[in-house]
């Protein structure tokens, strides 16, 4: 069998290239910052307690709820966002609304009625305090 090359599609048509490029770099600034728009948590543990740190930035502490359901931690924040971009030959005016919620299954080792929680710099930090250790019974075999 005999190998035939090809060329590549910009080879032969050099101006689709260039259009292809400025889509491409047009909407990569709105993935970007919808990546951004995730709310990142970071969950850990320590002796007493179990530590929740979700990222909000941008948010007010009154568009954020937190919740206990069925033994689930909920963490609702509600943004909106207007932007506007004015230069010479163009005008580009956004709005953004969305609604963000992360669900965290707590375990039985809870103290579900001392969770404490605050709120600075964009930053949501939740302590779940631990119950104390129950004995373990012990049963007389008769």
């Amino acid at each position: 069998m005999k190998y035939a090359p090809t060329k590549n599609r910009k080879d032969y048509y050099p101006m689709l290239s260039v259009f292809d490029k400025f889509f491409e770099d047009f909407f990569k600034e709105d993935q970007v910052e919808e990546n951004l728009r995730m709310m990142a948590i970071d969950l850990f543990e320590e002796d007493d307690k179990y530590v929740v740190k979700a990222d909000l930035p941008g948010f007010d502490k009154k568009d954020i709820n937190i919740s206990i359901d069925q033994n689930n931690l909920v963490i609702e924040a509600t943004h909106e966002e207007k932007k506007e971009k004015k230069k010479k030959s163009y005008y580009r005016s956004e709005r953004y609304s969305g609604n963000y919620r992360r669900t965290i299954t707590l375990t039985e080792k809870c103290e579900i009625d001392k969770i404490k929680a605050n709120f600075k710099n964009g930053v949501l930090n939740i302590e779940i305090p631990k119950t104390d250790p129950k004995p373990v019974k012990k049963i007389d075999i008769k």
